[in-house]
């Protein structure tokens, strides 16, 4: 079976090293498969999805929080500002920081202040993305 290394490092270090044979990122949205050409692309704040080699029903998933991907002759790395694995996303805290940027993306909205918004939008995205994945 063709496989590719998968790579999730952060700035806390790798997050997350493994073979797998399929990869879904949302950059514009692409799957990759081993022998996919070489590229590097945005990644947008959502899941990634790993199908790992060592069993095919066996997917990983993990929340991804903004970054980029590199694919170059089938290893994969991902850099990124944060990523956590599904086992490792404390839902409760992740529904907590959901709650806190609705509330500040309220407060913002009604004063007008566009800075705010964006990044109350920002965190919410984040929050959604870790209890998406966090609930898988």
């Amino acid at each position: 079976m063709a496989q590719m290394t998968v790579q999730v490092v952060t700035p806390d270090g790798l997050k997350y090293d493994h073979h797998a044979s399929f990869i879904h990122a949302v950059t514009k949205e692409i799957g990759i498969l081993p022998g996919h050409i070489n590229l590097i692309a945005p990644l947008e704040v959502d899941e990634l999805k790993v199908r790992r080699v060592d069993d095919e029903s066996h997917v990983d998933w993990i929340a991804v929080n903004g970054g980029i991907i590199e694919v170059k002759d089938d290893f994969i790395t991902i850099v990124a500002d944060s990523a956590e694995r599904e086992r490792d996303i404390d839902v409760s805290r992740a529904e907590r920081a959901k709650q806190r940027a609705e509330r500040d993306l309220e407060e913002a909205t009604k004063s007008d202040r566009i800075d705010e918004v964006q990044r109350a939008q920002v965190a919410l995205r984040r929050a959604l993305n870790r209890i998406s994945v966090g609930t898988k």
